[in-house]
């Protein structure tokens, strides 16, 4: 489930988080607009290389930004990426906004 629904999901699918439960301090952080994407989805897609540069990112920052370029994939399968995503990484998708979204990790 994507946050449009107003829910967030970690890597299990069992807890779900409301997004009432993610601090305000992140959920303000991650809407900045001063706040950059630090990782980029290119032509090659999610590649493993591209999973564990977001997971050392997250281990050093909670926050990752990411932004999939325009053309990678449809409208209505970048939910999936964002699920897939914070699957893999072992965390939470706080904002999904067009091809942007941001990852908190909760731990």
């Amino acid at each position: 489930m994507g946050t449009s629904e107003g829910l967030a999901v970690d890597q299990n699918h069992i807890e779900v988080l409301e997004m009432s439960e993610i601090p305000s301090a992140i959920k303000k952080q991650a809407m900045d607009r001063n706040f950059q994407p630090s990782v980029r989805i290119g032509k090659t897609g999610i590649t493993e290389n591209i999973v564990d540069e977001i997971r050392g990112q997250l281990a050093k920052r909670k926050l990752v930004k990411i932004k999939i370029n325009k053309g990678i994939y449809d409208r209505g399968d970048r939910s999936q990426v964002w699920d897939y995503l914070s699957q893999e990484t072992s965390s939470v998708v706080v904002m999904a906004r067009g091809n942007v979204g941001v990852l908190w990790s909760k731990s």
